[in-house]
Parts: C-alpha cells; sequence; structure tokens
C-alpha cells in the first residue's frame, strides 16, 4: 500500500470483464486527490484511509466518468498485516419499495415512493468487510445493462477490489424487496448476471488469493460454483465462511471446510431438517454435528450464539437495543464485519461481538450498503458499548 508520500502508478488492465477496475493509483498531496473517511480497524483504531481511484471500465454504462472518491481499506495501519477478505458472491441491484402491509395472494398494495440503489449478498457482505478495516476482493459478475453502474457504485465507493468481477452479456441481478414499517422485508431475487459465474471461473479466482486470506461465500451464486471455490480454498489452507443463505442444503465436503457456517434460525431449520429452531444453542450443537468447525447462529435482534468443534460451550452475544428501521442487509453486515475482524486475527467469540455492533447500527438506517456504519460510528459505538 502506499504511505502518505508516496505514488505509485496504476497497474496495467488486465482484459476480463471489469479486471483492471480495482485498486488503482495511491497519489501525494499534489495529486489532487482528498484525504479518505476514517477507518475501523477490527483492533478499535481509528486510522486515516486514501481514497482509491477507480480506473475505466469501456464495457459499463457511464464507466468512463469521473470517479468518486473512496477509501483504500487497510491504508495507514501502523501494526501488523492488513486483513484481507476474498468474497465469492452475488452482485446485485436493489429495487426497494415501503409498504404498510405485505400483499396477501392475489392483492395489489400500494406502495411508497421506489428506490433504486446496490445490493446482493456478495456485495453487501464485500462492502461491509471493507469499511470494519479488511482489503477486499470480490469474484462475481454483473451484466451489460444499466443496473450494472447501480450495483456497483457501494463497492467502489468502499474501496472493493474490483478485478475478479466479469461482465455478462444480459441483466444484472435484480432483488425486488419490500419493506413493512416494522423494518421487515420480503425479497425476491433474479439472479441474471450471477448465474454465468462459473465454478472453473471462480476456483481460479480463488487460487489468485493472497496467502492468509478469509474466502466468503454465500449461496446466491450456483451450487456447483460455491462448492468449487470452498474446495480451492480448502486446499490452500484459506479460512473458509459460508454463509448458507438463501437456505439450501450443504455437501458434506463444504460443512466440513466451514469455519464458521453462518445462519439465521431458518437457515439452520433447512440444514437440520427441521420446520423451526426452537433451542439456538441446541440448534449449534446440532450444526456441528454435522461437520463444520465452528458455527455462528444469528437470532436477530437477540444477537447470536456461536460454538466450535472441541468446545461444549455455546456463547451468546447479545447486541444493544436499537430502534429498527430496516433488517434489509443487516445480516450481510454481521457476516462482512465478521470475515474482516477473523481476518485480522481475532478470534470468533470477538469477532462475533464485532459483528453484532456492526449489525445493530445497520438497521437504524433504510437500504442495505447504504445503511452500513462508518469507521467514526463504529468506534464511537465500541466505546459507549458496556
Amino acid at each position: 500500500m502506499c504511505t502518505p508520500h508516496e505514488r505509485r502508478a496504476p497497474a496495467a488492465p488486465r482484459s476480463r470483464g471489469l479486471r483492471g477496475a480495482g485498486r488503482a493509483a495511491c497519489f501525494d498531496a499534489n495529486g489532487g486527490v482528498p484525504p479518505g473517511r476514517p477507518v475501523f480497524a477490527a483492533g478499535g483504531a481509528s486510522v486515516a484511509r486514501a481514497p482509491d481511484v477507480a480506473r475505466p471500465v469501456t464495457s459499463l454504462p457511464g464507466a468512463n466518468g469521473p470517479a468518486r472518491p473512496a477509501p483504500q481499506p487497510g491504508a495507514g495501519r501502523t501494526e501488523g498485516p492488513v486483513g484481507r477478505v476474498v468474497v465469492v458472491g452475488s452482485v446485485n441491484a436493489d429495487l426497494v419499495v415501503q409498504v404498510q402491509a405485505r400483499p396477501r395472494p392475489g392483492e395489489t398494495v400500494r406502495g411508497g415512493p421506489l428506490a433504486v440503489g446496490p445490493g446482493g449478498k456478495g456485495a453487501n457482505q464485500a462492502v461491509a468487510a471493507a469499511v470494519v478495516g479488511a482489503e477486499v476482493t470480490l469474484v462475481g459478475a454483473v451484466g451489460d445493462d444499466t443496473h450494472a453502474d447501480v450495483a456497483l457504485r457501494g463497492l467502489r465507493r468502499a474501496g472493493v477490489d474490483l478485478t475478479e468481477v466479469d461482465v455478462a452479456p444480459g441483466a444484472t441481478g435484480t432483488a425486488v424487496v419490500v419493506v413493512t414499517p416494522d423494518g421487515e422485508n420480503s425479497i425476491v431475487v433474479s439472479p441474471g448476471a450471477n448465474g454465468t459465474v462459473q465454478p472453473g471461473r471462480a476456483a481460479a479466482a480463488v487460487d489468485r488469493a493472497p496467502a492468509g486470506a478469509v474466502v466468503v461465500l454465500q449461496l446466491e451464486l450456483p451450487a456447483a460454483t460455491v462448492e468449487a471455490a470452498v474446495r480451492q480454498a480448502a486446499a490452500r489452507g484459506l479460512r473458509v465462511v459460508v454463509n448458507a443463505a438463501p437456505a439450501a442444503a450443504l455437501s458434506p465436503a463444504v460443512l466440513a471446510a466451514c469455519d464458521p457456517l453462518v445462519v439465521n434460525g431458518s437457515e439452520a431449520a433447512v440444514l437440520l431438517g427441521q420446520d423451526a429452531v426452537g433451542d439456538p444453542a441446541a440448534a449449534a450443537r446440532a450444526l456441528l454435528a454435522l461437520g463444520p468447525r465452528s458455527v455462528v447462529v444469528t437470532l436477530g435482534a437477540e444477537g447470536a450464539v456461536h460454538a466450535s468443534q472441541g468446545s461444549e460451550k455455546v456463547r451468546t452475544v447479545t447486541p444493544p437495543r436499537v430502534a429498527v428501521v430496516d433488517t434489509t442487509g443487516a445480516g450481510d453486515a454481521f457476516v462482512g464485519a465478521l470475515c474482516a475482524a477473523l481476518a485480522d486475527g481475532l478470534d470468533l467469540g470477538d469477532a462475533v461481538g464485532l459483528a453484532t455492533l456492526v449489525g445493530a447500527l445497520a438497521v437504524q438506517r433504510p437500504g442495505a450498503q447504504s445503511s452500513y456504519p462508518d469507521a467514526a460510528e463504529i468506534a464511537e459505538a465500541r466505546r459507549a458499548r458496556p
């Protein structure tokens, strides 16, 4: 990374998709780039980030326009290596409508104004990991439509490396989100370009991941792609985090690599073949019996429980009480923060503690990535927490 007084020329763009659209040069004060906003390191310190400059991508609409400054994760660290996170996952445009009540079958309801913004579980988690302080690379794909620029907007602002994001013919992944006054949501996802990320492509990207990186996956990409990426990460000895969402069965090989497996109550029930989860601690133990090295079960406003192989203890982490505005993307904020903390060397318990705090901050604003706290907010919330 560049120090405040260094200047580095951008690397030559790579030919495929968005490769070459990730991190560019660092400039000194004479380069005219304003200083970045503070960044929270998982250990609790606030440091200054140098802004990123996105390289042009001619295949995306409007990509040759002026780049918006984005923080460069990890810049300015004074101690130890920067935690590195590789996210293999979905990139979506979110279409969000506020309603008083969800429509019943056959019913039409009037909604509020349509809000369009970036989303997708992979992209959300990448942004969350970046704002916590990790160096983040995203592996995925967008379409060649107008939604692609919307889907990538938050990633660019957060300084996420997009060199492993391809452009596929057709539509960008899209999520239609309906939010009720209590902040709960219902979501329908059209995969679009996310369905074009092939197993060999994902495995090759993971093979290029830096040593010591944490690799995180969700289930919005094809199952074979997730499996290939997990196998490659495990073969390289990289830490694998799988957020089993949307809920689906996982193969024994994927489960065995998880450290941790992250699920909410409904996802845990699917993996356990149950209608619902009653006792979260019992669910965590039952999930461990399926083979993962560790498990985190998120409980919404009640926080999370976590457990690891070799220990009979199931620990509970309770978040601060907050006024919920919108839960969209809060689970992704949790997972991204968790991975950043693990990549920075925190143990699972401390990482879950940070993740519950970031998730609680995220539900206090509408939207997904737009709701994620910045470094100063995270640091202030940590200081205020008893």
